[in-house]
């Protein structure tokens, strides 16, 4: 009776020993993850309290205290460079591009994923080759292009190559091996339906979340493109907001206080999109953990 007593009490002490390690594991953990996050918040939010203070404190030292030279950077900033307006422009030339870029990439990987035809791993290839090569080599071939077709200082240069994105069609054509079964295909195809409308009607829906998913990034990536407007627009009323913002400057040194209060207004739509579609993305991980 006594040893079973023993033991018992043995039992009980290891359970508490475990229960007091997983414990400790826990703190430290979510410790970890706080100091992680206090991290990469700093910078952020070191950039907006930066934004209200005067130019000779920006210079001297890391403000992490809110200053009172809010008003007077941004007046500084509207005087200097029509910021609403490229404001403006970077959304219309953002979000056109993310639209044909998605629908496009995706049509594209569909077509690598679900069609047989001759060629398709040469040409699938030959459009991977493509991520190798960094964009700026051909900034002047693209520049001399855009010339001979009469199109420099014009948006179209700007919107026009989302059509062809390596990467995006290389992502949904793995999205659609995973995602579009070829049983749905071929019974829509019993009943009648064409090519495209299998596309718009039973793929295109299946690879939703990809499409918010990898949407966000698109949106992102051409919101903050600098080299290409920079050298093909040529008036400052066409210009986009990273190209606006990095031009404010006096005749003799840069507006930092200026300039940090572009890039608060230039984050907003950024915040907006990955409020709107962060669901997606974590339903799109979760269910891509389920799968696996």
């Amino acid at each position: 009776m006594s040893q079973m007593k023993n033991n018992q009490n043995s039992f009980s002490d290891e359970e508490l020993k475990k229960k007091k390690r997983i414990s400790l594991i826990k703190t430290l953990i979510w410790i970890g993850i706080i100091i992680a996050a206090i991290i990469c918040l700093i910078p952020f939010y070191s950039m907006i309290i930066t934004s209200t203070h005067a130019n000779s404190e920006i210079t001297r030292k890391l403000l992490l205290v809110p200053g009172d030279r809010l008003l007077a950077n941004y007046e500084r900033l509207v005087d200097v460079v029509p910021i609403w307006r490229g404001f403006v422009n970077s959304l219309i030339i953002t979000v056109i591009s993310t639209i044909i870029g998605l629908y496009f990439s995706a049509l594209g990987g569909y077509g690598f994923s679900k069609y047989n035809f001759k060629g398709n791993p040469i040409l699938f290839a030959a459009v991977l080759a493509t991520m190798m090569v960094p964009g700026q080599l051909g900034i002047i071939g693209f520049y001399r292009l855009m010339n001979e077709f009469g199109l420099l200082n014009t948006y179209w240069p700007l919107i026009l190559p989302s059509v062809s994105n390596a990467f995006a069609l290389f992502f949904f054509k793995q999205v659609a091996d995973a995602s579009v079964p070829k049983e749905m295909m071929e019974s829509a195809r019993i009943d009648g339906c064409r090519e495209l409308n299998i596309f718009h009607r039973i793929a295109l829906p299946l690879m939703g979340p990809s499409l918010a998913t990898l949407g966000i990034f698109l949106f992102i990536s051409k919101w903050n493109e600098f080299l290409q407007p920079m050298i093909i627009l040529f008036d400052q009323e066409l210009q986009t907001l990273p190209v606006l913002i990095a031009s404010v400057r006096s005749q003799f040194n840069v507006d930092y206080g200026a300039q940090y209060v572009g890039i608060v207004i230039s984050i907003i739509p950024i915040l907006i999109v990955f409020a709107l579609f962060s669901k997606q993305i974590i339903g799109n991980v979760m269910a891509g953990a389920i799968k696996e």
